[in-house]
């Protein structure tokens, strides 16, 4: 269930005609306050909210801001509609935790690529935290702790089972797996930034990513997470055999990147999941720390 919220009758009924016909259910609130009463009395319904920043009675940052101090709802993807592309208005929204962003007036694949990859990011999020214990064999632990993982499957188990390690395993479990899907496909798959957008723009990501698998220059590469424990903290060390990237501007999620389909996993776990998240020389290794 997804949840729009804006106080133009005319928007929400766009937002359902684009978005019933691929297969979403919706509910639709006219403004804040009848926003956080709905999402309040049941904050375990929804997927993603579309919520709109400027409203008479309470705008789209109070909703925000009351979402990101719930226990529950903190986690739930929030989709900011604007009719600015400012910066610091955008920032503003990103410093708050609005990660999504779409631009009056939207287009109709704008929407239904940006609420995918809301609804697609949450959905894996509850899969990591929700895991039973009995579903996370096949990585026996080996010396030093050092796990070795190739697929997005394996890296989807492995950020699971390491996550138990940590005081609050759901947040640990989703920045390890962001930083583990990105070892996989970007990598030592080898996927572009660039890449990435156009495979999800055309639908074809994950057969590109089985396609990759069969060339010999990727089949045999493989990622390594460490874990160790020493200074009040744990530290998650995942390297790959890619030849790097330049990680530095994905530390934040930019103005210019806001309205992307994807590129927001490292930034969201680095401010969610981490106390310390630190990129080594080429950008093939990082170290992500969990305060103990």
């Amino acid at each position: 269930m997804i949840l729009i919220v804006d106080d133009s009758s005319v928007a929400r009924i766009m937002l359902r005609e684009y978005l019933e016909p691929v297969g979403y259910q919706m509910e639709m609130a006219e403004n804040g306050v009848c926003a956080w009463e709905m999402l309040n009395r049941s904050p375990e319904k929804y997927r993603a909210v579309l919520l709109d920043r400027i409203m008479p009675e309470m705008d789209g940052m109070e909703v925000l801001a009351k979402m990101k101090n719930h226990g529950i709802l903190k986690n739930l993807p929030v989709i900011m509609q604007t009719a600015s592309r400012e910066s610091h208005e955008i920032r503003e929204g990103i410093q708050a935790g609005a990660y999504y962003y779409l631009t009056k007036p939207y287009s109709k694949e704008a929407v239904r690529l940006i609420t995918a990859a809301a609804v697609d990011d949450f959905t894996r999020y509850t899969s990591l935290v929700k895991r039973p214990t009995t579903d996370l064999g096949g990585f026996p632990l080996a010396l030093e702790n050092r796990y070795h993982f190739r697929t997005l499957e394996e890296a989807q188990i492995l950020s699971t089972l390491l996550s138990r390690e940590c005081p609050s395993p759901e947040n640990a479990a989703s920045g390890l797996w962001e930083l583990m899907i990105n070892a996989v496909e970007h990598g030592n798959l080898g996927i572009t930034y660039a890449e990435k957008s156009q495979l999800i723009e055309e639908g074809i990501w994950e057969e590109e990513i089985r396609r990759r698998f069969t060339i010999s220059r990727y089949a045999a590469r493989k990622a390594t997470a460490i874990l160790e424990k020493s200074g009040g903290e744990i530290r998650f060390r995942v390297k790959d055999e890619g030849d790097g990237f330049d990680w530095l501007p994905y530390l934040e999620i930019s103005p210019e990147r806001a309205f992307d389909t994807h590129g927001r996993g490292i930034a969201m776990s680095r401010h969610k999941s981490f106390h310390r998240l630190e990129y080594m020389g080429n950008g093939n290794e990082v170290v992500a720390a969990v305060k103990l």
